[in-house]
């Protein structure tokens, strides 16, 4: 299923959010949006998810979700939103209760995702005995477990530590290499969105509007630490968040 974002802009009252966003997310491909604090970017995300109505402009879902598909859109969120009083198993199941699927159907959906997330060996833990990483696991598991069309990321990595991160990115890309999916992937780290971003978009400061569009062409297995065109690409990132400081602090100076 492929997105559109045509003309969206947003206020808040008074506070202009965004301005005039355009963008197309092509399916089975991995759109990451950066950009400084208060941009932005989690309303843009939360509106192509359809949580929040844009003041103007459209968002448009093209195309059938994939075969077995029972949620088109499913967020996933930094704060993993996982239910103490319910075991790994429990709470990959929540996400299935309200659809017609039988109990056998629902067995093998989770017993699916677990394996895909490397979970099995948890199934019954208690959140309280997991690590901040194991939680995020079980949060993407519970995503995958409705067969989405699309995956909404705000910052799903952002509360770990680095040696954290960069397993679940490794655990992200080999989920994205055996079964394509389409994800929207809000970060504020700019080694995230060219680790796993097909297309970058970078937004500039409130109101957010689309400074630049990135494209990677570099396969998502092939990319690793320290290769040079994806230094290159961070590189660029960084220039274009350092400009966007740089002319905020010439309009404070200036007044």
């Amino acid at each position: 299923m492929d997105l559109t974002v045509s003309s969206v802009s947003h206020r808040y009252g008074t506070v202009e959010v965004l301005r005039d966003i355009s963008l197309d997310i092509p399916g089975g491909r991995i759109l990451c949006i950066v950009g400084p604090s208060g941009c932005g970017k989690s309303t843009l995300l939360r509106m192509i998810g359809g949580l929040e109505m844009p003041s103007s402009g459209t968002v448009l879902h093209r195309g059938a979700p994939p075969e077995g598909c029972l949620n088109p859109l499913t967020f996933v969120f930094q704060d993993f939103a996982l239910l103490p009083w319910r075991s790994v198993e429990g709470n990959i199941s929540l996400a299935l209760e309200d659809h017609p699927l039988s109990r056998a159907q629902k067995a093998e959906l989770i017993s699916d995702v677990l394996t895909r997330t490397k979970l099995s060996e948890f199934r019954a833990a208690w959140p309280r005995q997991l690590s901040g990483g194991m939680k995020q696991r079980v949060a993407i598991a519970r995503a995958l477990a409705v067969n989405p069309a699309v995956m909404l990321m705000d910052e799903p990595l952002s509360a770990l530590d680095a040696q954290t991160r960069e397993l679940l990115m490794d655990d992200l890309v080999t989920l994205w290499t055996r079964a394509p999916f389409t994800a929207v992937y809000v970060t504020h780290n700019l080694a995230e969105a060219v680790r796993l971003g097909h297309r970058i978009v970078v937004l500039s400061r409130r109101p957010g509007m689309i400074r630049e569009i990135v494209e990677i062409d570099m396969p998502l297995e092939a990319r690793c630490d320290g290769d040079p065109v994806l230094e290159a690409h961070k590189a660029r990132l960084w220039k274009l968040m350092r400009d966007q400081a740089a002319a905020a602090d010439m309009e404070l100076q200036h007044g």
